[in-house]
């Protein structure tokens, strides 16, 4: 266990962290957890940094890292949706947001196995959803306007330009990989 591997291990295990302060009953339990997201949000970028710079990239933090940034942020998506099921904007963003995860995660996995892992690299569209998606999350899970500005309403419009951004994403993904798709047996 490296260093990058372990900084990504402490995120898997703020998730429940997350959700249980995110659910306490108490009119500070937003902040908290807006506050345990954004920890796992900088070390995200933290591990990846640390293993190039290092030297530590590792085969089981390529495999851990993309594991603990999915499940925060379904984590997060659902939790925000228990908290407003009846808006439909939030439900569609989600939607499409974990369905690409799952595609794209397929997509990549088996890429790989046909040794063209590199095919599906991160691309820029993949790191703007990323950063629009944190930021609408960060907002969404906070929820109390600041400053007079409506948190909740610019978040939901952040989380719906992110579910366009992960669509957009996806159609990079698979234009990138179709020679790949359509040429296999």
């Amino acid at each position: 266990m490296n260093i990058p591997n372990a900084i990504t291990s402490f995120r898997i295990v703020l998730i429940p962290v997350f959700i249980a302060a995110f659910y306490l009953p108490y009119d500070w339990a937003s902040a908290l957890a807006t506050f345990i997201f954004w920890l796992a949000a900088i070390t995200d970028w933290f591990d990846g940094y640390l293993a190039r710079k290092l030297n530590q990239q590792s085969s089981l933090g390529a495999f851990i890292d993309p594991l603990a940034d999915k499940l925060m942020v379904i984590s997060a998506l659902l939790i925000i949706l228990t908290k407003h099921p009846d808006n439909n904007w939030l439900l569609f963003s989600a939607i499409i947001i974990i369905s690409r995860e799952i595609f794209i995660s397929s997509l990549r996995e088996w890429m790989s196995g046909m040794g063209k892992s590199k095919v599906v690299a991160v691309s820029f569209f993949g790191k703007a959803k990323t950063v629009a998606q944190m930021f609408a999350l960060l907002f969404l899970i906070y929820e109390h306007d600041i400053f007079g500005l409506p948190t909740y309403t610019f978040g939901l419009g952040l989380l719906v330009w992110s579910a366009i951004l992960t669509i957009v994403s996806m159609i990079v993904y698979v234009k990138s990989a179709w020679c790949t798709l359509s040429t296999s047996n």
